[in-house]
């Protein structure tokens, strides 16, 4: 899947220029066959559980890339450690899993494409920025109602979804409005503005590409 990638103003800060121009593309992944039938309460806790076995591969990796990043010029203004999610999807999959997860899961090919592209963003300030925004505003703004969706459609509790709980961000609102105010403050070149807001289109091809896998496995 080729990402479109929708023009905007030069003048308009980042973080609209990212959110414009991922519009489509962000549409269509999370209208995804998989993504629609998971919260819409037809499939089952195993689908779940696939996804937080791929989360925890693409988590990993993009939270080994922001250690690295953080040594680049401007980059730890965009780390914030309340927002690890690894740990997290570590105690979902002793649940969803066993104790003996790490033994049990593995990667579906779509899954270790991205984690190639995340281990290469470490490198480049105007990469990572376009795949933490768009893996961890995304958590932000759609988390707490896929957790309301799993609870309800699937008999889950806290158990298996604390992925979805950011228990050290009081209030999301405030919080991202924060970190697109830190993405903008970003002083980055114009050819670097390009660069993150082509990665994040491409990012959310990943999704797509991702979630089609899975739906293949458990849509029929």
């Amino acid at each position: 899947m080729t990402a479109p990638v929708v023009e905007t103003s030069q003048d308009a800060p980042l973080s609209v220029r990212l959110y414009t121009s991922t519009r489509e593309v962000h549409s269509q992944a999370e209208n995804m066959r998989f993504i629609s039938e998971l919260m819409g309460g037809t499939l089952n806790i195993d689908a779940y559980r696939d996804l937080a076995i791929q989360q925890y591969y693409l988590y990993s990796a993009l939270e080994e890339a922001t250690e690295r990043v953080a040594a680049l010029p401007q980059a730890d203004t965009l780390v914030f450690p309340e927002l690890t999610r690894t740990p997290s999807i570590e105690a979902d999959l002793e649940f969803l899993v066993g104790p003996n997860w790490r033994d049990e899961i593995s990667p579906l090919p779509a899954t270790l494409k991205y984690v190639q592209v995340l281990k290469e963003s470490a490198d480049s300030l105007a990469l990572y920025a376009a795949h933490a925004w768009t893996r961890y505003l995304g958590d932000l703004s759609g988390g707490q109602v896929i957790r309301v969706m799993l609870q309800r459609h699937y008999g889950m509790d806290e158990e298996g979804t604390s992925f979805y709980k950011f228990k050290e961000i009081v209030k999301a609102k405030p919080f991202k409005d924060l970190y697109k105010e830190r993405l903008n403050a970003l002083e980055l070149s114009e050819s670097d503005f390009e660069i993150t807001v082509h990665e994040a289109s491409r990012a959310f091809a990943l999704n797509h590409a991702l979630f089609a896998e899975l739906g293949a496995i458990h849509c029929n």
